[in-house]
């Protein structure tokens, strides 16, 4: 024992504890990278997204030809889904036109509604004969089945959380073989229940695969499954099966090794896919080129270079139909271009893949720097100590990003760099430990013979307070009391009563704002200025905001119910409160700012200014809460979100499109609001489309519906426009958008 201690102190003075607790770090970090626990799968995942938006994919050829389900079509041909007749039609017309295969990323699960028997059976006032003839025509399904025999259709099916009804085993599937290690099945992604077309157009088919999509963690979509099980058949997506329809392949080979799913082959083209079977997406920008409307197709406007020798997809961008992803480079991308980038990437040879061996070149590179790290840094001096850092650090990015833009492998760097960090920061702390000591006997030896003052100054070095923030996304409310001045003015004589009113409607205001995990940043006479996502993080910021709105207008109408019956009761004059509110979402500084004697947690930004712009237009469109685009977005679900217009507001250079929230989701739910929104809809598009007459019909149709008062400030708006333009026609290339001239 005794020789053990003389061995240990031995060891400490020559190696140092410093090092010895690093080389435990060594250890530690290298089993947590084997357990891979999400956040440090999440911080790798952040590093190939930042690749991707550094170096996205380069289109070398558009392949793939999308036709969107989108908010024109729906205006014009009414809300989805559709007449399978006008579905044939649509395949029909791709068909003539020379489309080389027709992918759906919709599914067909029930027997048209439209069908002319069901027609028969559920129209009242029908004599016999009529409904005799109906139901001899043939059904709508069996129109659309006669088309899709007469082209190439892979029809698009979904996996479902529960089991709905029993796979039909009649129906055809396409063969899947494994070749490798048995059981690999396990590994795939796995849906309990699967929703397929209905027999009568899934058996003339030439393909048919899953459109669905798993996303991360944090919701964005990097990895798309090749190959999986849904209902207890292995299925190929709907991507892989339109290649495999167009290359020929009767069977669909699945590489495997003893780690899970390595490849999924086809004839001519091996895929690697990760151990789950999944391809990796290298994504390029969203390219409105491969978009062409369906009702375009449907019209035969679209010109044939679009169609002809294509891989077309069936799908849709309209936001009322919820297919809106967030990928790496773009956060509204549309489900459907995500299975076009998948086809784009194999065709082109421009995939992705993490190798087999990137876990062993991650876990090399961590001990064989941070042994550098751990020989080398206690000798060096500050300055070098820093440099040394930095190139360590620039020798990992350098590393992983030469793997990815040479050879598209994805090699984590995250991993070696935060063990090596902290291996440094270990011997930081541990040289800074030794300063500390220093400074003590520094203190002991000249207390002396130095004054106590300078014996600190040369002890402790003086610090500075550093103002500044961090960026991060946010979501900004700003508040005001419409006509607050001429309710300041009742009060003239009665300086403490304003002030009694002001407390009144401000504090349920701030209540509600801090229940829904708000931060009140600033006062501003009967305003307030909030925010949401900071300090602490708030996944839901946008919908927590609304919510906040809408009670916010709720606490107002309550306390406007008190003061109307004080006022009858006291015999006053009674002027209600009315409230603004705009809210945006964007990326904005906060922190600490201010000066050295007095600083204030607050936020900058454009998004600030342009949520200051939407409170200040609330009265303009009498609608009390107006939205950014990117709050709407993220509240579409859950909140009653109208469309106001395209604005280009003073100070800024791109054009937004702003929303008015009406209400909760009982209000989105009902049939008033959806024929108001469908009213707003149409009059939108024949306004940016410059078909006047088209708007102002849609106005007066707004007018004669339920509940068209609520509107009546926005159709007075846009008359008022289009009577100028009319007069004084927009320029070419006007988009829509109009130019507020006030801030």
């Amino acid at each position: 024992m005794k020789r053990l201690k003389i061995l240990r102190r031995w060891f400490a003075r020559k190696f140092g504890f410093a090092r010895l607790m690093c080389l435990a770090l060594l250890v530690v970090f290298a089993g947590a990278r084997l357990w891979d626990p999400p956040p440090i799968q999440e911080l790798r995942l952040r590093t190939f997204d930042m690749f991707q938006l550094i170096d996205p994919r380069h289109k070398t050829a558009r392949p793939v030809t999308i036709v969107d389900i989108d908010d024109k079509s729906l205006a014009k041909l009414g809300q989805w889904p559709w007449p399978r007749t006008r579905i044939a039609d649509m395949i029909q017309n791709l068909t003539n036109h020379g489309a080389v295969a027709i992918g759906f990323d919709v599914v067909f699960s029930e027997a048209d509604r439209l069908n002319p028997d069901l027609v028969a059976s559920q129209m009242r006032y029908l004599d016999d004969a009529t409904r005799a003839k109906l139901r001899e025509l043939p059904s709508n399904d069996q129109i659309l089945s006669e088309a899709i025999k007469r082209s190439r259709v892979i029809l698009g099916e979904t996996g479902q959380r529960a089991i709905s009804s029993e796979v039909d085993k009649s129906l055809p599937f396409t063969g899947v073989a494994t070749v490798g290690e048995e059981g690999a099945e396990r590994f795939l992604f796995e849906f309990p229940g699967l929703l397929r077309n209905v027999p009568e157009i899934e058996k003339v088919a030439a393909g048919r695969g899953l459109f669905s999509i798993k996303t991360e963690r944090d919701g964005l979509i990097r990895r798309v499954p090749m190959i999986m099980r849904a209902q207890g058949m292995v299925m190929p997506s709907l991507s892989l099966e339109i290649l495999r329809v167009v290359t020929g392949t009767p069977t669909l080979l699945v590489r495997t090794d003893k780690t899970g799913v390595r490849a999924v082959r086809l004839k001519g083209v091996e895929i690697p896919t990760d151990r789950n079977g999944q391809l990796w997406v290298h994504y390029a920008r969203q390219d409105p080129s491969i978009y062409v409307s369906a009702a375009d197709v449907l019209d035969n406007t679209v010109p044939p270079n679009k169609i002809a020798g294509k891989l077309v997809l069936i799908g849709t961008s309209a936001v009322g139909l919820n297919d809106i992803k967030t990928t790496p480079v773009s956060s509204t991308m549309p489900g459907v271009e995500i299975h076009a980038q998948v086809l784009e990437s194999v065709l082109s040879g421009a995939v992705i893949s993490q190798p087999n061996y990137s876990l062993g070149v991650e876990l090399l590179a961590a001990l064989v720097i941070g042994l550098l790290v751990i020989i080398f840094t206690p000798n060096l001096g500050p300055v070098r100590l820093v440099l040394a850092g930095a190139t360590f650090a620039a020798i990992l990015i350098g590393v992983s990003w030469f793997f990815y833009a040479q050879h598209r492998y994805l090699i984590d760097f995250t991993y070696p760099l935060l063990s090596t960090t902290a291996i440094y920061l270990t011997l930081i702390f541990a040289s800074f430990v030794r300063e500390q000591r220093q400074r003590v006997q520094i203190r002991g030896m000249f207390a002396q013979y130095m004054s106590p003052v300078l014996v600190e100054q040369l002890a402790q070095s003086p610090e500075k307070l550093v103002l500044g923030g961090e960026e991060r996304e946010m979501t900004i409310m700003f508040s005001d009391v419409r006509g607050f001045t001429t309710i300041s003015e009742t009060y003239k004589h009665d300086p403490q009563g304003l002030i009694a009113l002001m407390n009144r409607f401000l504090t349920p205001l701030t209540d509600v704002i801090i229940d829904q995990k708000g931060y009140i940043d600033k006062y501003m006479g009967d305003a307030i200025m909030a925010f949401w996502n900071a300090p602490l993080d708030d996944a839901e910021h946008e919908v927590n905001a609304c919510e906040a709105a809408i009670q916010m207008l709720e606490k107002i109408d309550a306390v406007n119910k008190d003061r109307e019956q004080e006022a009858i009761d006291g015999g006053h004059v009674y002027i209600p409160l009315n409230v603004g509110i705009g809210l945006n979402t964007g990326i904005g500084v906060v922190g600490n700012m201010g000066s050295d004697l007095k600083k204030n947690y607050s936020v900058l930004g454009d998004s600030v200014n342009l949520a200051s712009r939407l409170e200040g237009q609330s009265k303009e469109y009498g609608f009390p809460i107006i939205v950014g685009s990117r709050t709407a977005l993220a509240a579409k679900d859950k909140f009653a979100i109208l469309e106001l217009d395209f604005i280009m507001v003073k100070g800024k250079t791109e054009p937004e499109v702003i929303y008015a929230i009406a209400g909760r989701e009982d209000v989105m739910l009902s049939g008033a609001f959806q024929r108001l929104r469908n009213v707003t809809i149409e009059m939108l598009a024949c306004y940016r489309s410059r078909d006047w007459q088209g708007a102002l019909d849609a106005i007066d149709r707004g007018r004669r519906s339920e509940d068209a008062d609520t509107l009546e400030k926005l159709f007075k708006l846009y008359e008022v426009r289009i009577k100028e333009f009319q007069v004084n026609p927009p320029p070419e290339g006007w988009t829509g958008a109009y130019a507020l001239l006030m801030k």
